[in-house]
């Protein structure tokens, strides 16, 4: 009888030779995808790309390069007639997740962009060349003609949306679920919601945890708790990236205040009728328009913070954030207000491409006058985060960076108004006694 290492040693020896000549196969990630075409040129023209997708949960998946580029390339001749995905690309196998964007404001941030008055005054560079505004409003969705027109010029690439935030081709949602993967566009000068959270205490708790400092079960919001609950990802704020809305507020100093502002916005006209603007600002919810709109986006917050606080504090704090908003709002029409009597009275006078003799504050750094510049600042960089900084609970922005920068604008303001007035009076005076006998 034959003994058992008889039997046993030759299948030892066959299993421990497999795994000589394998090399470190049993850890290899290889797969039908990774032995193509694709990645056999990539990996020396693109290894980072390639590296990244091995690393996804695609390549777990089975998501192939033609999954999402289609077919029509496979020479290096042929490199055009790669397919560039957008959210629709996206929208194949995460239908969910496309529509709750559709319906947020990150999908309508190309739309958004282009409806502002003066933005193809900005360097293509900067906006179709994703260097500037487009480098972030590119996220939201564009026409297929616009795509084509992009790629034309020379930017074909950055049209997927979901790739803002899921990062190319990691297309990681772990990574997306930072705060830090927000930071990128929600900071600087009209938007630093990721300085005013990451210096706020939701931001230091954050950061406490991660350091292990604070338990791993300790509360710690970041930008996604607050705004993507369980993922949603149709992120929307009630009171909009502009801070006004409508119905007007029963106040009546606050009502009025808010009429000037909506009229150097462009949405009423100096009459106070609406203009086509408005239905531009409607179509990129830059603004909430209606109760129910808002009174929704409310609630929902609400009931998010009441996962740590209760509902009687929560509503409390977010009244403190309107009632700041009503404060800010009329230093920024008392601004408003002095440079309109400088159109009325004549001392300025409306550029051509203005549609009434009224400041325009969407026309940003590209403002005719001084004075007018330093109200586009009044009103992008500091009233932003005058109001900014208080809902993201971060008092020093709401403050110093906010309220107390506005107090300065509106004073320099009336300065220059001044000043512009008693040039004027100075040169009319000047042209009497250069015409009297």
């Amino acid at each position: 009888m034959k003994s058992l290492a008889t039997h046993v040693l030759p299948l030892i020896i066959i299993t421990a030779s497999f795994f000589v000549f394998s090399g470190d196969a049993p850890d290899d990630r290889s797969s039908p995808a990774a032995s193509s075409d694709c990645v056999t040129c990539h990996e020396q023209e693109t290894p980072g790309a390639v590296s990244d997708w091995k690393l996804s949960k695609h390549f777990e998946e089975d998501v192939t390069c033609d999954d999402c580029h289609g077919d029509g390339h496979s020479t290096a001749d042929d490199a055009h007639e790669a397919e560039i995905p957008t959210a629709e690309t996206c929208d194949t196998c995460h239908p969910e997740r496309v529509e709750q964007f559709k319906a947020g404001k990150h999908a309508l941030a190309w739309a958004a962009m282009k409806a502002m008055p003066t933005i193809h005054w900005q360097p293509t560079g900067l906006s179709d060349g994703m260097k500037g505004c487009g480098g972030c409003h590119k996220i939201g969705i564009k026409t297929e003609e616009e795509i084509a027109e992009l790629k034309e010029n020379g930017s074909g690439f950055g049209n997927a949306s979901c790739d803002a935030c899921h990062t190319r081709h990691t297309f990681s949602a772990k990574e997306a679920r930072q705060p830090e993967a927000c930071q990128t566009c929600h900071m600087g000068f009209d938007h630093p919601q990721w300085e005013m959270y990451s210096s706020s205490k939701h931001g230091v708790r954050h950061e406490l945890k991660k350091s292990g400092a604070l338990p791993p079960g300790a509360s710690a919001p970041t930008c996604q708790t607050c705004h993507m609950s369980d993922g949603d990802h149709g992120v929307i704020t009630p009171w909009g990236f502009l801070a006004v809305r409508l119905p007007l507020p029963e106040n009546e100093q606050w009502s009025a205040d808010r009429v000037t502002i909506l009229q150097a916005l462009g949405v009423l006209d100096p009459d106070g009728q609406p203009t086509a603007r408005l239905e531009v600002v409607k179509q990129a919810k830059l603004a909430r328009l209606d109760e129910e709109e808002w009174q929704a986006g409310r609630d929902k917050m609400i009931a998010i913070c009441g996962d740590c606080h209760s509902e009687n504090f929560a509503r409390a704090e977010l009244q403190k954030g309107d009632d700041f908003i009503r404060d800010i709002d009329h230093l920024m029409a008392e601004a408003i207000r002095e440079v309109v009597g400088l159109y009325e009275d004549g001392i300025v006078e409306a550029p051509e491409n203005y549609a009434y003799a009224f400041p325009d504050l969407l026309t940003f750094h590209d403002a005719p006058t001084p004075v007018e510049q330093r109200l586009f600042v009044m009103f992008m960089k500091h009233r932003m985060r005058a109001f900014q900084g208080v809902f993201h609970a971060n008092p020093d922005y709401a403050l110093w960076y906010g309220w107390s920068e506005m107090v300065q604008d509106l004073s320099e303001i009336r300065h220059m108004a001044e000043g512009l007035r008693t040039a004027d009076r100075v040169e009319a005076e000047r042209q009497r006694q250069k015409k009297s006998p």
